[in-house]
């Protein structure tokens, strides 16, 4: 089961756990496209009144993917309270739930590497760095993260922690950098805005790897991955968001200038957030595949196919 299959990172981790052989039913807020091979779809708030043991009853799944919740940093400082209900509320229910109904369940408990806030300039952050988040986005899931991990330690689930870092791919909605940048660049392509690139804090460094490579990597933590441990998703290599508006600029076919906006700036950003990949390699045999400026140009084109 994928819960929040119809999000953005959802409707790839379904394809792929397909492509491995897996059967996938999928819950949560929005039903993902219909060409997403996904057996049975239950319309679920899980940080709501319906009955989550009802749904694994239903589904029977033998593992769980946990994806929902709120997921957009910028949106949390709008709503914290949301936010809270949505990743603390759903993640405890959810975890409950499988306690009392389906406890040799594997779940797949989805935080973030936001969870660490800010790191030193040139470092990488392992999966034993302090907990320090700066939004409430990052504070939700550190709680989030902390549930799981006592639901493994405490009651002897079958709980894994993953902490993916910053993805992005085809699909990805707006609010977020990289295809906010390819939207833009599209629009000014096809000759419908001007051709200004309007962008936010360019003065980060983010680790940033494909979306593809992210979902096998939950695949690969689903089959290898230890109880109650955790695991970055990373590519292990830092990139200043200067960096990379110049280098999508330069994949666009017409001349752009590149300009700060301080509404699309955060209340609060991290200055550097890199992390270290090896634990991940080394339990589970995964690592980043695809390159950094084919996910930028395939974001790119994505954009170029909507405008």
């Amino acid at each position: 089961m994928v819960t929040g299959a119809g999000g953005f990172v959802g409707p790839h981790l379904v394809r792929a756990l397909a492509a491995a052989g897996a059967r996938v039913t999928g819950a949560g807020l929005g039903r993902p496209p219909a060409e997403v091979p996904i057996e049975r779809w239950t319309e679920i708030d899980f940080a709501g009144e319906a009955s989550i043991e009802d749904l694994l009853a239903a589904d029977r799944p033998d593992a769980i993917v946990h994806l929902a919740g709120q997921s957009s940093a910028a949106l949390s400082f709008q709503d914290p309270e949301g936010t809270f209900r949505a990743n603390v509320g759903g993640t405890t229910r959810l975890l409950e739930a499988v306690r009392a109904s389906a406890p040799r369940t594997r779940v797949l408990a989805v935080s973030t590497s936001e969870i660490y806030g800010p790191c030193a300039p040139g470092s990488r952050a392992a999966e034993s760095a302090p907990v320090r988040p700066v939004s409430p986005y990052g504070a939700s899931k550190a709680a989030a993260d902390a549930v799981a991990g006592a639901f493994a330690s405490e009651h002897g689930l079958d709980v894994v922690r993953v902490r993916p870092f910053g993805h992005s791919g085809p699909g990805q909605a707006p609010r977020f950098v990289i295809p906010a940048w390819a939207q833009q660049l599209a629009a000014i392509e096809a000759g419908r805005a001007e051709p200004v690139l309007s962008v936010g804090n360019l003065e980060v460094t983010r680790d940033l790897s494909d979306v593809r490579d992210v979902v096998l990597g939950y695949c690969a933590i689903l089959e290898r991955g230890r109880v109650g441990d955790a695991y970055n998703l990373c590519r292990g290599v830092g990139v200043r968001l200067a960096d990379v508006a110049a280098r999508m600029a330069a994949m666009a076919t017409v001349d752009v200038r590149v300009e700060c906006d301080p509404a699309r700036m955060r209340p609060v950003d991290l200055p550097y957030l890199v992390g270290d990949p090896r634990h991940t390699l080394e339990v589970c045999g995964w690592r980043v595949e695809i390159p950094f400026d084919r996910m930028l140009a395939d974001v790119l084109e994505d954009w170029r196919a909507r405008t």
